[in-house]
C-alpha cells in the first residue's frame, strides 16, 4: 500500500477523530441535547403548545421499555455464549489469523458487515467480539494494532445492515397486513432486500470500506493505542477448579450438574426448531435471545457456570437501560405532535419524481438522529413518504429502499448503536466515533448516488 494513499485517509480521519473528542459528549448527554432540541423544534413548528409537548415526550418514556429489555437479553446472553470455551477457542482462532494490520483491520470490517447483512443484532454483537479476540491474537503476534480503529471497523460494517435479512422497512411492507397495505398493496422482499440493485449496492459498500478502515491505520507507533489484554481475561481456569473442590451440599451437586444446563438448552431449540417448522425461517429479536441463550446454555459448563456468566456479562447493558426510555420520548415527540410530518412534507415538496428517492435517503439520514431505531422510523417517516411518492408517481420500493439507506447511513455519527458494541469491545464513543466519521461521508456518497441513479424506479 502507497504511502501517499495511507496518508490520505490517514489525515482525512485525524480532524473528525479530534473533532468527537473534545466536542462530542457523552451518549447520555447527546440524547438530553436531542430531547432539548426536538422538543424546542416542535413547540416552534407544530401546532402542539408547550404542555401538549411535554405530554407527548413523557407518554413515550415507556415505550420501548419491551425493546429495552429485548436488546438487554440479547447482550448479556451473547456476551456469556461468546465466553464459554468452545466459543471462545473458535474466537481466539479467527483473532490468530490476521497476519498484519491490513488483514486485522479489513477481516474485523468484513466479518461484521456480513454479520450485519444476517441480522442487525448480530452484526454488532459480533463485530463487538471480534474484535476484541482479533486485537488479542494481533497483540500475542506482536503486531501492533490501533484498537479504537479496528472497534470503529467493527462499528463500521453495521452501515450496510439495513439492506440485509433484518431490514424493518422491507419487511414491514412485505408483511400480508401492514398499515400501509390499501394504499402500496404487498410489496415483495424480491422488489427491496433481494433486488440486484441493492445486493450490488450492498456487496460495493463492504467492499469499499474493508478497504478503507486499514488505510485509515495511525502511521506512527506513538498513536496506537493497543488492547490491554489483560482487561478481558475472562476465564479463569482456577475459578473453575475451586468450585469443584468445594462442592459439598446436595444443592451444590445439583448447581453443578451439567444435565440440568443440557436439558433446559435442548427444550429452548426445540421450541426455537418448532416456531421455523410452523413459520418458515424468519429472524426476530426474541429468536435470537432464545438462540443465544440455549446455546450458551448448551455450551456452559453447568447451570451455576451460566449464572456466573451472565453475572458477568449484566455490567454490558447498564447504558442500554439509562438512554433508551429517552430516545423513546424523543420518538414520541416526533410522532405525537406531528413533527415527523412537518419534516418529511417540506422535504418532499421540493422534489421531483426523479428525485424523490434521494430526498426519502436524506430525510431518513436525519430523522434516524432523533429516531434511531429501523422500525420506529418507518412506521412514523414511511407513510408521509408513500404519501409523496403516489403523488409523484414513483415506485413505493424506491422510497422503502432511500429511508433504509438514510437510516443506516447515519448510524455512523449517531451513538446510539454504539452502546451495545462498545459495551462489549470495552471503549468509549469518542474513541471510535472520529473513524466512522469517514465511513458516513464515503457512504453518503455511495448511497446518495445510487438513489439518484435508481430515480423514480
Amino acid at each position: 500500500m502507497s504511502s501517499k494513499k495511507l496518508g490520505f485517509f490517514n489525515n482525512l480521519s485525524k480532524p473528525f477523530v479530534k473533532l468527537v473528542e473534545n466536542f462530542y459528549p457523552d451518549a447520555f448527554i447527546f440524547v438530553i441535547v436531542l430531547s432539548v432540541l426536538t422538543f424546542l423544534l416542535a413547540v416552534f413548528n407544530t401546532d402542539s403548545s408547550i404542555i401538549e409537548t411535554f405530554e407527548a415526550w413523557g407518554t413515550g418514556l415507556p415505550k420501548l421499555f419491551t425493546f429495552t429489555a429485548q436488546i438487554c437479553i440479547i447482550m448479556i446472553t451473547a456476551h456469556a455464549l461468546a465466553h464459554t470455551k468452545p466459543v471462545e477457542n473458535i474466537l481466539s482462532k479467527i483473532g490468530s489469523y490476521p497476519a498484519s494490520q491490513i488483514q486485522a483491520y479489513a477481516l474485523v470490517t468484513f466479518i461484521s458487515g456480513l454479520a450485519s447483512l444476517f441480522a442487525w443484532s448480530f452484526g454488532l454483537i459480533v463485530g463487538g467480539i471480534v474484535s476484541k479476540f482479533v486485537a488479542i491474537g494481533c497483540a500475542k503476534k506482536r503486531i501492533k494494532i490501533h484498537y479504537p480503529l479496528l472497534v470503529a471497523s467493527a462499528y463500521s460494517g453495521y452501515v450496510i445492515w439495513h439492506m440485509g435479512y433484518s431490514s424493518s422497512a422491507a419487511l414491514f411492507v412485505s408483511s400480508a397486513d401492514h398499515s400501509l397495505i390499501n394504499k402500496i398493496g404487498i410489496i415483495p422482499v424480491t422488489d427491496t432486500i433481494f433486488n440486484p440493485f441493492n445486493i450490488t449496492i450492498a456487496i460495493f459498500t463492504l467492499l469499499i470500506i474493508t478497504i478503507v478502515n486499514p488505510l485509515m491505520r495511525p502511521n506512527n507507533d506513538s498513536e496506537i493505542n493497543e488492547i490491554d489484554s489483560n482487561v478481558f481475561r475472562f476465564t479463569d481456569k482456577s475459578d473453575s477448579d475451586d468450585m469443584n473442590k468445594k462442592i459439598r451440599s446436595p444443592a451444590q451437586v445439583i448447581e453443578n450438574k451439567r444435565f440440568i444446563s443440557f436439558f433446559l438448552a435442548i427444550s429452548l431449540l426445540l421450541f426455537i426448531g418448532l416456531i421455523f417448522y410452523k413459520k418458515g425461517f424468519s429472524l426476530d429479536l426474541n429468536i435470537v435471545s432464545w438462540s443465544f441463550l440455549g446455546i450458551g446454555l448448551l455450551l456452559s459448563n453447568s447451570p451455576i457456570h451460566y449464572v456466573k456468566l451472565v453475572n458477568r456479562a449484566s455490567i454490558t447493558v447498564g447504558p442500554i437501560i439509562l438512554q433508551y426510555p429517552f430516545y423513546a420520548g424523543i420518538m414520541g415527540i416526533m410522532a405525537d405532535t406531528g413533527l415527523i410530518n412537518v419534516l418529511a412534507e417540506k422535504i418532499s415538496s421540493i422534489a421531483t419524481a426523479d428525485t424523490l428517492g434521494f430526498y426519502s435517503f436524506l430525510s431518513g439520514g436525519l430523522v434516524n438522529m432523533f429516531i434511531p431505531s429501523g422500525g420506529g422510523q418507518w412506521a412514523v417517516q414511511g407513510p408521509v413518504m408513500i404519501e409523496a411518492a403516489n403523488y409523484l408517481n414513483v415506485k413505493p420500493y424506491v422510497i422503502v429502499l432511500g429511508v433504509a439507506y438514510g437510516d443506516q447511513w447515519t448510524n455512523m455519527i449517531q451513538p446510539f448503536w454504539t452502546i451495545p458494541l462498545l459495551a462489549i469491545a470495552g471503549l468509549h464513543m469518542r474513541q471510535i466515533m472520529g473513524y466512522t466519521f469517514v465511513i458516513f461521508i464515503i457512504t453518503g456518497i455511495i448511497y446518495g448516488s445510487a438513489m439518484l441513479y435508481l430515480g423514480s424506479g
